[in-house]
């Protein structure tokens, strides 16, 4: 009977375990902490409790988690990331990749390209990584050409020719959309650009394809990038269930990166 009860016990304590398992997360409101909130009840039945923290920049997510305030973060692409561990002497290591945001071209003034004026303002992302991502977009739709089409942080200094002589302002990404009002075209990341209600797939003048290199991805430290409940939210955002889930509920604006 003692046997029994011990065994009980012991398993008793094994559960109460499992369920204390808890990760919390750093994550840009849309579409990032709607994919968090999503995993919850299947990272439950695991015994794996996920708290979502909601963050409207790019530069504390990463802080709080390489000062292991927070556990891991969801809110970047590589490029971001290999910046910022260089900027900042951080070690932050990408888990898994999830899904990609087309990057888009917006504007309040004009319903193409074509109609930007000569000497307008274009806004920008004042990040590297993002700044160079929006110029090579640029780029791309024949607005403007640069030096080096291989080159990811490219700046406006890397202009090699500009026809419309259009002006360049660096703006930290989140208060994009709020001057797009402001300038006459802004590259806009598609997480805020959701937030502002813009549909980048209706709204945006150009955007990124579905073959973007920017896929957003799980970030972790090298100390707990192994650990069990990290592997079972990152098995969870690549799961078939948030895959039908981000193509349901974005139609296009964000799409699966697995």
């Amino acid at each position: 009977m003692k046997t029994k009860i011990a065994v009980a016990l012991a398993a008793l304590a094994l559960s109460g375990l499992a369920a204390a398992q808890k990760i919390t997360v750093a994550a840009t409101a849309v579409p990032h902490a709607e994919i968090l909130e999503f995993v919850k009840p299947q990272l439950a039945k695991q015994g794996v409790e996920l708290d979502v923290k909601v963050f409207t920049d790019y530069v504390q997510p990463n802080v709080q988690v390489a000062e292991k305030r927070l556990d891991a973060n969801f809110f970047q692409h590589k490029p971001y990331l290999g910046e910022f561990n260089k900027g900042k002497g951080t070690n932050l290591v990408a888990v898994t990749a999830v899904h990609v945001e087309p990057f888009g071209a917006y504007s309040s003034k004009h319903k193409a390209l074509t109609e930007l004026p000569s000497g307008g303002t274009v806004a920008i992302p004042n990040d590297p990584s993002n700044a160079g991502r929006a110029l090579l977009l640029l780029d791309r739709a024949g607005v403007i050409k640069l030096k080096s089409t291989d080159n990811i942080l490219a700046t406006p200094k890397d202009i090699a020719d500009n026809p419309k002589k259009l002006k360049f302002r660096e703006i930290e990404a989140a208060t994009l959309p709020r001057i797009l009002p402001q300038v006459d075209l802004a590259l806009i990341n598609t997480n805020y650009a959701l937030e502002a209600k813009l549909n980048p797939v209706k709204n945006a003048l150009a955007i990124e394809d579905a073959r973007s290199p920017y896929a957003n991805w799980l970030v972790a430290r090298p100390d707990n990038k192994d650990a069990d409940a990290l592997k079972k939210l990152a098995a969870a955002l690549n799961s078939a269930e948030v895959k039908k889930f981000i193509e349901g509920k974005y139609n296009g604006a964000v799409v699966p990166a697995f």
